[in-house]
């Protein structure tokens, strides 16, 4: 194989996944399967082929955009659990960086 060994340490780092040695041993192999595939499809003459990102034609009828009265607030805030100045109250959500 002319490809690089994938550095299957280097990935489970960047994942921020902690890997046994068998773990790493098993990995190893179909990785570098990967890049294999890759290589033969890296040497596909594309030439002339316009890029796409669906292979087929979508056809994608939109509807018309139509206002109408939503849902009364008192109607659906008394299924809420928790409500405070005519909202849903929600736990508070602060993801750590």
């Amino acid at each position: 194989m002319s490809h690089p060994h994938i550095d299957v340490r280097r990935i489970a780092t960047l994942a921020r996944l902690e890997l046994s040695e068998e773990e790493v041993a098993s990995f190893s192999a179909p990785l570098d399967g990967v890049l294999a595939l890759m290589e033969k499809l890296a040497q596909v003459d594309t030439a002339g082929i316009e890029p796409t990102s669906y292979p087929m034609p979508i056809d994608a009828p939109m509807r018309e955009d139509i206002a109408w009265q939503s849902m009364p607030t008192d109607l659906f805030l008394q299924n809420a659990p928790e409500q405070a100045q005519q909202q849903i109250r929600v736990p508070k959500v602060v993801a750590d960086a």
